[in-house]
């Protein structure tokens, strides 16, 4: 389904701001600092989750003041839907992470299938040790395994969120902020 832009601008102007630039960014300084603390001496890969995860991978990176190796895979459900099935393959990791500690980060987890799925794959290219770090978690009891992930920068209620990462049908992961569908309404 295509969007116009004044949908598009009518679904910004009527969202509800979650978590604005500040906490986010204080948010990100937390994730940073933990990050440093547990893989500063393991030379980790750390892997973004496209697309999703560009923004906050972006944002971590220039925190982390330690040698690292940086690679990307595309994993996804929603295909630019508001809701997804399976998980969809798009890219692999090209960095070969047999023996490596790695770091996934993406931008929310939400049921934990992609991130289940993307656990899974580290675990049969025989990673050392693997640990997540997700921007949002989603506050609820849908989780699809026991999944949890590492390293959390923020929590919101079960609602359908987007910006810093997240997005709206394809749009709007570059707002400075963790909005949701105003009016508390969701798809």
């Amino acid at each position: 389904m295509t969007l116009s832009v004044t949908e598009i601008r009518s679904i910004q102007a009527q969202a509800d701001c979650l978590h604005d630039a500040a906490s986010v960014q204080q948010a990100l300084d937390r994730m940073a600092t933990a990050i440093s603390a547990d893989l500063a001496d393991t030379l980790p890969v750390v892997l973004c989750v496209l697309n999703g995860g560009i923004i906050p991978t972006g944002h971590l990176l220039t925190r982390l003041q330690f040698p690292l190796e940086i690679g990307y895979l595309h994993a996804t459900r929603y295909r630019g839907e508001t809701s997804g099935a399976d998980v969809h393959w798009l890219c692999e990791p090209q960095i070969d992470l047999r023996g490596r500690t790695v770091l996934v980060i993406d931008d929310i987890l939400d049921e934990g299938h992609t991130l289940t799925n993307i656990l899974d794959y580290c675990t049969a290219a025989g990673v050392a040790q693997v640990r997540t770090a997700v921007l949002v978690q989603k506050l609820h009891d849908r989780l699809a395994t026991d999944i949890r992930a590492d390293y959390i920068g923020l929590q919101v209620k079960d609602r359908y969120v987007f910006g810093f990462g997240m997005d709206y049908r394809g749009y709007l992961r570059n707002l400075n902020g963790v909005f949701a569908l105003g009016g508390g309404g969701d798809e």
